[in-house]
């Protein structure tokens, strides 16, 4: 199921038995939306996964509580390549990495752990245990969790300090001399993740990319905003890995990977769809379900929204419905309504402001009363300035 694309450029690294970069086929992946801690239903999607053609499983871990389930997930799932998440404290890597082939960092959660050591001394100590471990590192940046540092180097111009980020922890790895790694740029905004991986690849021809449209929602919107973003980039021969973020319930997550392969087999057949503007209309993100989804009601109240919200499809007007508390706070502040959810509450956002916690039952007639408000808004000040 896997199609080599032309003229590929990055060096060839190897994450356990699968090849990413050089002459090696684009590699599909997908990430389990089962809590690491329930080590059976994990070990089943991560099969589920695997048999559907991912070449690389990622499970999330959140706590020392979790690592003795990945120790038994790694034992009950042999042929199947693992990555792991280390989400926000990366100090439990050399406890995991032994029962995992790829560990993955983000840069923006380094600050505020150990905030005595540099960030210098926190690559190298993770870098030390990719090497006595044997495993690959993911470099993952997140434009909603970019560096602090590099936002401020960079005010105004998020895109800038996604694309430095990574360049910087890129020269980091070089200085260490490891090169087993790749590194992700990603964005909600499909012309945004073009864009970062258009600049990155620019910068850093040598490094492995793995291609992501963060949060890209429900089926089929998800998949064309994907698409938008894939094709372009995979045809100029950007990207070594793919995953296709979907917001799905567990027993169907596998489609996630079986979007990524007829993806990547039509652009190879050069076979390309014609896609719609989202920056036309309404825009509705959701994040993939993941691991990290603190309730899975999040998944029905997605698909709830945008039944909801089709009245409004003709204004430019972006609703991110977001899972877990990693990337919730960021996501929806750039988003004009935001439901962050939570495990029995969901916080309703206008922009960066809280507008109150409401109940999964109670939180819609909310919405629908700050999507008309937005509107009606919007509608005076087009009639201010005509």
């Amino acid at each position: 199921m896997d199609h080599a694309l032309k003229d590929r450029k990055t060096r060839q690294i190897t994450i356990g038995g699968t090849k990413v970069g050089g002459d090696a086929p684009v590699v599909v992946q997908s990430m389990c939306a089962t809590r690491t801690i329930d080590i059976d239903e994990t070990v089943a999607q991560a099969h589920q996964l695997a048999d559907a053609g991912a070449g690389i499983v990622r499970i999330a871990i959140d706590s020392e509580k979790e690592i003795p389930a990945v120790k038994e997930i790694r034992e009950q799932t042999k042929g199947v390549v693992l990555s792991v998440d280390l989400q926000e404290n990366y100090k439990i890597a050399d406890r995991v990495a032994p029962h995992v082939d790829k560990i993955r960092y983000n840069p923006g959660h380094l600050h505020h752990i150990e905030k005595s050591k540099t960030i210098e001394q926190k690559v190298k100590w993770l870098v030390d245990v990719a090497r006595d471990n044997d495993v690959a590192i993911r470099i993952g940046v997140n434009c909603g969790s970019v560096a602090p540092a590099f936002l401020d180097k960079y005010p105004g111009d998020q895109l800038a300090a996604i694309v430095e980020s990574a360049a910087y922890h890129c020269d980091l790895m070089d200085q260490l001399g490891f090169t087993r790694f790749v590194v992700s740029l990603k964005d909600s905004d499909p012309v945004k993740v073009m864009d970062a991986n258009r600049r990155f690849s620019k910068r850093r021809p040598d490094v492995p990319i793995h291609l992501g449209v963060t949060e890209a929602g429900l089926p089929p919107d998800g998949i064309i905003k994907t698409r938008i973003a894939f094709e372009k980039l995979l045809a100029q021969s950007i990207g070594d890995t793919i995953r296709v973020s979907l917001t799905l319930p567990n027993e169907r997550k596998h489609e996630e990977v079986l979007v990524g392969h007829k993806i990547i087999q039509d652009v190879a057949a050069g076979r390309f769809i014609s896609v719609p503007d989202f920056g036309a209309g309404l825009n509705i993100i959701s994040c993939p379900s993941c691991s990290r989804v603190e309730n899975m009601k999040f998944v029905e109240l997605a698909q709830q929204v945008k039944e909801l919200t089709v009245y409004a499809e003709k204004y430019k007007i972006t609703i991110a419905i977001m899972g877990c508390r990693v990337n919730g706070p960021g996501e929806t502040d750039d988003a004009d309504l935001g439901l962050w959810c939570g495990p029995t509450t969901v916080n309703l956002k206008k922009k960066d402001r809280k507008l109150g916690y409401f109940g999964y039952e109670e939180v819609l007639p909310k919405l629908r009363a700050e999507l008309d408000r937005l509107i009606a808004e919007r509608t005076a000040a087009a009639a201010t300035t005509n």
